[in-house]
């Protein structure tokens, strides 16, 4: 069932989204080579914990971090572990949620490790440049899938793909509402967007073919033929005219490559 947000709920999830915000923003700090995923976990953690909120993702159906931290050809999930080092010319995207008086905000990046390759760096950018292309056709009155038509639009244009797998999410007091909004669409088909729902809108984007598998571990998400997938994640309130992004506080701008 989708939920309409009240004026309360809205400036909880603001609240939420700029805990979030403030905890990627950390992690991007630390970003760099030798650092491992677990030191970026904890980061998130104390950061989020220290503003009195509470970590969405940690125990979430039993995953054990504060963020997804995936590599390279990981598209999400990946697991924080002390062995996992950053490496010079790697990429990594970090998703992260925080619970702020039982309302949730969920977003993630993509950024190099160090120096990559000019064709992995557009990757990440263009994968950023898909969501706010999309959003502008997220409005009051508007189809779902016109979001979802416009990001697979956007970056198909350069011959990446788009996850299918995956997609997007209502948000609010579940991490995870309804609707499903993925990343692809015919425009015009989708349910009708109104005025006061809160969705997830993620592309997921790969340099290579879009098929992806799962590993053993139950959660983290790799591109099949191995090639760099990259991840980026806003939570957005619709509105009659351009939505409200919940998790960029006011006078600041989104974290990026």
């Amino acid at each position: 069932m989708v939920t309409i947000k009240n004026a309360s709920a809205v400036a909880n999830m603001k609240l939420a989204g700029e805990v979030t915000y403030n905890a990627l923003a950390a992690v991007k700090e630390a970003v760099r080579p030798g650092v491992s995923t677990w030191e970026l976990d904890e980061i998130a953690y104390e950061t989020i914990i220290k503003a009195g909120a509470i970590p969405s993702f940690k125990g979430y159906g039993g995953f054990p971090g504060t963020i997804c931290a995936s590599i390279d050809g990981e598209v999400v999930h990946g697991i924080p572990k002390k062995k996992r080092i950053l490496k010079e010319g790697q990429i990594i995207s970090i998703d992260c949620g925080a619970i702020v008086n039982g309302y949730h905000g969920d977003s993630a990046f993509t950024v190099p490790v160090g120096q990559v390759d000019d064709e992995v760096y557009k990757l990440i950018k263009r994968t950023e440049e898909s969501f706010w292309y999309a959003i502008k056709f997220a409005k009051d009155g508007a189809r779902l899938h016109d979001v979802s038509a416009a990001v697979q639009r956007y970056v198909e244009q350069f011959g990446y793909g788009v996850v299918r797998e995956l997609c997007g999410h209502g948000i609010g007091r579940e991490m995870h509402e309804d609707p499903e909004v993925p990343n692809y669409g015919t425009p015009g088909t989708g349910m009708r967007l109104r005025e006061g729902m809160t969705i997830a809108v993620e592309p997921m984007i790969t340099l290579g073919d879009r098929a992806v598998y799962q590993h053993d571990d139950g959660w983290t998400v790799s591109t099949k033929d191995g090639k760099p997938a990259s991840h980026y994640e806003h939570t957005i309130l619709i509105t009659k005219n351009d939505p409200i992004i919940l998790t960029i506080p006011e006078g600041k701008e989104g974290i990026s490559a």
